[in-house]
């Protein structure tokens, strides 16, 4: 459930994060500025078709989808170290009395 939280943060986060940079002219801003740089007349860098919402927001939930299946595949793998750990050692004991 973690895993899938953390992939709807990525989302949403992705989500604003684009909504706030269009928002404020960052991409229009910055595909001008390259277009200055390069200087060519005939072919002009268009960085707002490029990081479209669509576009973006797509690879946003392939790498939330990764994500989630990494996360559980580690969270799998570790339980089954730890529970070979205990098998092996006997675990760690803890004990919390009342001190009178």
């Amino acid at each position: 459930m973690l895993a899938m939280a953390l992939g709807i943060v990525i989302v949403v986060a992705v989500a604003v994060l684009w909504w706030v940079l269009d928002y404020a002219g960052v991409f229009l801003t910055v595909s001008s500025s390259i277009n200055d740089v390069i200087g060519s007349a005939t072919a002009n860098f268009d960085l707002v078709s490029l990081l479209d919402f669509s576009r973006v927001m797509g690879v946003a939930v392939v790498v939330a989808a990764v994500e989630v299946v990494l996360v559980s595949i580690v969270a799998t793998l570790f339980a089954f170290m730890y529970n070979l750990s205990v098998g092996l050692t006997g675990g760690v004991e803890v004990v919390l009395t009342d001190q009178n």
